[in-house]
């Protein structure tokens, strides 16, 4: 778990000449009005000095007393404290809705092109799995999916096995976590979360009906794992303070959870752990994982009771996963190979001294994953920032590689449930080509579409371009930049263009297609994604070299980017906006507080901005297990170089962009008040009459708004307002 946004594979986000078709309304509607007397009424929130000493060294923090606990959160009646912040959070809420008036009609005409857009009876891929296709699907006019499957053929009768739309009635926030079968496709277990914390209750369903299984499994990761025996499942629970995945337990059917028995937990803080199962079916595992280490225990799938054994014990900077194949393990090590190579060895040799190397280290390549197959292995690859597929039999014969032809996209191996096939399924996006399903047979080469992503009204690829440019940052490394716009762009300067960033945890943002992203393309905008050093886009020294002491490189790496775009004439710092969330809000905060003159607009959604107070504070979900990603603010060094470019403790007076600043008040990832009280800071330092509001769900957590709809109503408010700030002022 990671201070950052959810990001699936082969979906994300996205910016051209506007239509001269616009009618009058929506014209007025991208006009600002009144925004120095709109500043002028915004809320000012109180300020009561809090003096935080940390190694000799004094700050001050006049916001402190707008974090809450969660018992003060969760109690009936709000005390004292609680109700200050209420008041606060809607005072702003209400301002912003205020500050947004004129973009009413324009919010509505987006939201509005995006759901006309969306094929209403859509479903996904269908997934065969232990004699069953699985697919989900939405119906007309409703939020939520419905979980469906078909015996032996996809010309079976349709069994719809669980409808989201019914249980999330009375609910303003449900999400459905994991959804798994017992191996005799008889038994159904899964879990919701309907406050938005990440905390996931875990229930059962019998389909034939003759089998009790009433029991709740409560505060728990989501993950379900069933084993071999029908009756056994194991899961994982969360500490109640820090929501660390800390414990694995067995869980027997019809018994409650008090009963169940503890088997594995993770005493280190800086460690997580989970749980899965090998494709083959054969063996489950207990995976402990830090930003820089990694531990796996085995055991056989066919012996839920028995005790799980260390595959190899972790090591500092050690990462490794395993895959199971025959008589055989695969790993993926990091062991001196920063890139990553796959080694190989015998089922009961699994310490690192038996490995066997099968794909050498490559300075230029990474090997970013792997699918085993019974007869066939496919190898994920990166080089110079692109993915490719190799495929090969498990004795290195016979490898080709699955070729792409477009400059910049995105591909992945997809969901492969069945170990003894001949087809891979894979996905394939890129900028202006709607995501792709295909199925790929590995004998022949041979392969079909089995799901394109539909856009209804009409769209032809044809009519985008898009391209990758490199900046270049100021210790002369090349920065590479994806771009997407409608054709006929004239570089003059005039273009409005969105510059979306993030920059951590190795998290690389896909160069793919999104709906929602058409309603900036076809308003004039340039879509454009900056690969910054955090990243692992050219590899794992691009992610090393964005990191702990070297995280600077990620702003400015950034800042590169945008200035590159403003001097090749894409666009210019009138009409240049950015964005970015969690911690690319934290990318958003420091890039503004080092060069705000580059943009007029910047959306900073569930910014992590208290970089220091919050790595300070242990019991704060997440804080112990980041240590790797930006050091341990109790060491000077650390504390020193975060206070740098923290963007809460970095506010000074100077001109800043128009900011909308997104946040949940149930978030865990990143909690509300840190938001809140940069915005406090920020409207009471900066010198500037420009907008800063913030939009505080008070229903939702760090992935916003729940539901198929109701989430690209927050897209068509932050859309509106980028519009508003390049066409109004």
């Amino acid at each position: 778990m990671t201070r950052h946004w959810l990001i699936i594979a082969l979906v994300l986000v996205g910016c051209s000449e506007a239509k001269n078709s616009e009618s009058n309304e929506e014209k007025k509607d991208m006009e600002i009005e009144g925004t120095t007397e709109e500043v002028a009424n915004a809320p000012i929130a109180e300020k009561q000095d809090t003096t935080l000493i940390t190694h000799g060294h004094e700050r001050i923090d006049p916001y402190f007393w707008m974090r809450l606990s969660d018992e003060q959160k969760e109690a009936d009646t709000p005390d004292e404290q609680t109700q200050k912040v209420l008041d606060y959070l809607n005072a702003e809420n209400a301002y912003k809705t205020a500050v947004l008036k004129p973009t009413e009609g324009l919010q509505k005409t987006i939201f509005n092109e995006i759901k006309s857009r969306i094929k209403e009876d859509e479903s996904s891929a269908p997934i065969l799995d232990n004699g069953y296709y699985y697919y989900d699907k939405y119906e007309p006019g409703k939020e939520y999916e419905i979980y469906c499957r078909k015996l032996g053929d996809l010309s079976a009768e349709e069994e719809a096995y669980l409808d989201v739309n019914v249980l999330a009635k009375g609910h303003d926030y449900y999400d459905v976590g994991d959804v798994e079968f017992s191996t005799n496709n008889r038994i159904l277990a899964y879990s919701y979360d309907d406050v938005s914390r990440r905390q996931y209750a875990i229930v059962f369903k019998d389909l034939d009906g003759k089998t009790k299984c009433d029991e709740v499994l409560k505060n728990t990761s989501g993950d379900i794992v069933w084993a071999n025996d029908n009756k056994t499942v194991f899961y994982v629970t969360k500490d109640e303070t820090t929501l660390r995945e800390n414990k694995i337990w067995r869980h027997v059917l019809g018994t409650p959870q008090s009963e169940d028995v503890l088997v594995f937990e993770e005493t280190d803080e800086t460690f997580y752990c989970e749980i899965s199962k090998s494709k083959s079916d054969k063996y489950l595992f207990i995976d402990s994982y830090s930003t820089m280490s990694t531990e796996h225990q085995v055991l056989e799938a066919d012996n839920p009771s028995g005790a799980f054994r260390v595959f190899q014990e972790r090591e500092e900077d050690h990462l490794y996963s395993i895959n199971h194949w025959e008589d055989k393990w695969y790993v993926q090590t990091n062991w001196n190979a920063t890139n990553f190579r796959l080694m190989r060895t015998d089922l009961d040799k699994t310490s690192k001294e038996n490995w066997q190397p099968f794909i050498e280290h490559n300075e230029k390549v990474r090997i970013s994953d792997i699918e085993v197959f019974k007869n066939h292995l496919v190898v994920e690859l990166r080089e110079n920032g692109l993915t490719l597929l190799r495929v090969m039999n498990h004795d290195k014969s016979n490898p080709h590689d699955i070729a792409f032809e477009e400059e910049t996209y995105a591909c992945g191996i997809g969901t492969n449930m069945v170990y003894d096939s001949e087809f891979l399924c894979y996905g394939f996006s890129s900028l202006k080509v709607p995501s792709t399903v295909y199925e790929y047979n590995l004998n022949t080469g041979e392969q079909t579409i089995l799901k394109q992503k539909e856009v209804i009204g009409g769209y032809n690829p044809d009519d985008y371009e898009t391209e990758r440019v490199w900046a270049t940052a100021p210790d002369g490394v090349k920065v590479p930049v994806s771009l997407v716009y409608k054709k006929g762009l004239k570089k003059d300067g005039t273009n409005p263009c969105l510059l979306y960033g993030y920059g951590s945890y190795g998290v690389t943002i896909p160069d793919n297609f999104r709906i929602p992203r058409l309603s900036l393309l076809d308003r004039g905008f340039i879509y454009a994604i900056a690969h910054i050093r955090g990243s692992e886009y050219l590899g794992r020294p691009w992610y090393e070299d964005g990191k702990k002491l070297k995280k600077i490189n990620t702003f400015t790496d950034f800042i590169a980017a945008s200035d590159f775009l403003i001097e090749q004439k894409y666009s210019s710092p009138s009409k240049m906006c950015a964005m970015g969330g969690s911690a690319g809000g934290l990318l958003m905060g420091a890039v503004i507080n080092m060069k705000p003159q580059n943009f007029k607009a910047v959306v900073a959604a569930v910014p992590f901005v208290d970089v220091v107070s919050t790595m300070l504070d242990e019991s704060i979900p997440l804080t112990t297990g980041e240590f790797d990603e930006w050091g341990n603010p109790k060491n000077k060094e650390y504390y020193d170089y975060m206070l740098s470019y923290s963007p809460y403790d970095q506010v000074k007076a100077q001109d800043y962009p128009n900011l909308l600043i997104t946040t949940g008040y149930w978030d865990s990832q990143v909690q509300y008040w840190e938001p809140a009280k940069w915005l406090a800071r920020l409207r009471v330092t900066k010198t500037d009459n420009n907008i800063a509001i913030m939009d505080c769900n008070m229903s939702t957590g760090h992935g916003g708004a729940s539901g198929r709809y109701e989430a690209y109503k927050e897209t068509a408010m932050e859309y509106a307002f980028l519009i508003h700030m390049v066409n109004g002022q």
